[in-house]
């Protein structure tokens, strides 16, 4: 897999950052005028959105799972 310059863009947005980008997106493609030419790189680039917020959420499912065993070990 090589990484092109959008995930290396996408891989330093925070989750608020893409989730505004992502619903920029679909609301553009939800709209009446489509710009046809533009349409694969938009769903690609929502694709590629999509995943890197389920990855954030993953990771921060991760970190409060790790912070709730620390804390009932304590106990």
């Amino acid at each position: 897999f090589i990484m092109s310059s959008d995930d290396k863009i996408i891989e330093g947005l925070g989750y608020d950052e893409a989730l505004a980008e992502l619903r920029s997106i679909l609301e553009a493609l939800d709209g009446e005028a489509v710009d046809v030419d533009k349409l694969a790189s938009q769903v690609e680039r929502a694709d590629l959105l999509i995943h890197h917020c389920r990855s954030r959420i993953d990771a921060a499912r991760l970190q409060v799972e790790q912070v709730v065993e620390a804390l009932v070990e304590e106990d």
